[in-house]
């Protein structure tokens, strides 16, 4: 699996320059980092080249240790490799010759004032997302308490209208209406689509944005997903009570799942807080339920 990711999206997430372009887009196929040192020294026995290539202070001193015409003929093996790019940490510019090399076959070299290893778990972290299986959902997704919190329900039972109340709270919103769900590894991580980030549709009133209204302290970029909460109108409720899953398939990972009736007055944002609140001490090992029925007997 590989994807394909522009030279500019990389300079703006990862807040990089750009040195070198290449084609303007780079294919990751991993998220492993590699450090080059042996190879600079002629050394390639169990070298990856499909790997982001980091260049740190060590690395970086002896290319400028080379005489020009040693430096040259590393470089010429070395990016004839044809690696995804190169990064140059501690905002230690290369020499001249790689940045020549790299031109002529097409590498993308960046340049950080970032220390090696912050840099390295940035770029990884990255590109592991990226590689990341995802899918849309609908639905609301808020931190409440610190739980990731996806509110989903058919349209118009006022899930929106929820999130609002939520934020009027002082609980913050991830994405409105449509969520980008990613799988790393056993977390499932939400956030919006880039086209949607901060704001809100609410009927009736139309487009707003959360971060002008609120304040950049009412929004989240994104959030690790821990409880489903499931309107559903009273009816329904009851008609399905009996069959009911405490669970949620998202990505081939379980995810809680809590189902909340729908009536007119009923205040659904408390009610959201308070399932969250009891999810919480579930969490910590304490069932209110449980306890009662310890208690009765």
């Amino acid at each position: 699996m590989a994807v394909e990711v522009s030279v500019r999206e990389i300079c703006g997430e990862l807040e990089i320059t750009a040195l070198e372009s290449g084609s303007g887009s780079i294919s990751f196929q991993t998220p492993e980092i590699s450090r080059p040192g042996l190879q600079f020294t002629g050394f390639y026995e169990k070298f990856s080249p499909k790997r982001v290539q980091l260049i740190g202070n060590a690395e970086m001193y002896y290319l400028y240790s080379l005489t020009p015409e040693q430096l040259a003929d590393r470089m010429e093996r070395f990016m004839g490799l044809n690696v995804p790019c190169i990064v140059c940490a501690r905002g230690n510019k290369p020499p001249e010759i790689l940045l020549e090399k790299a031109r002529h076959y097409g590498v993308p070299v960046f340049i950080t004032n970032r220390t090696t290893d912050r840099v390295g778990h940035e770029i990884s972290s990255f590109i592991q997302k990226k590689l990341a299986r995802r899918i849309l959902l609908h639905g609301e997704l808020m931190d409440i308490y610190g739980t990731g919190v996806l509110i989903r329900g058919e349209s118009g039972l006022g899930k929106s209208e929820t999130a609002l109340d939520l934020i009027q709270s002082g609980h913050r919103l991830v994405a409105d209406d449509v969520v980008e769900v990613s799988r790393l590894e056993e977390r499932l991580v939400g956030r919006a689509p880039n086209a949607t980030k901060h704001i809100m549709d609410v009927r009736g009133i139309g487009i707003i944005d959360v971060r002008y209204l609120y304040g950049m302290s009412a929004i989240l970029p994104e959030k690790d997903i821990n409880l489903v909460i499931d309107l559903k109108k009273l009816e329904e409720y009851l008609d399905t009570e009996e069959k009911a899953v405490d669970a949620m398939d998202i990505l081939g990972l379980p995810v809680p799942l809590t189902p909340l009736p729908i009536s007119p007055g009923r205040n659904v944002a408390v009610l959201v807080e308070v399932a969250v609140r009891n999810f919480r001490l579930k969490h910590m090992g304490f069932d209110s339920e449980r306890e009662f029925e310890l208690k009765l007997k």
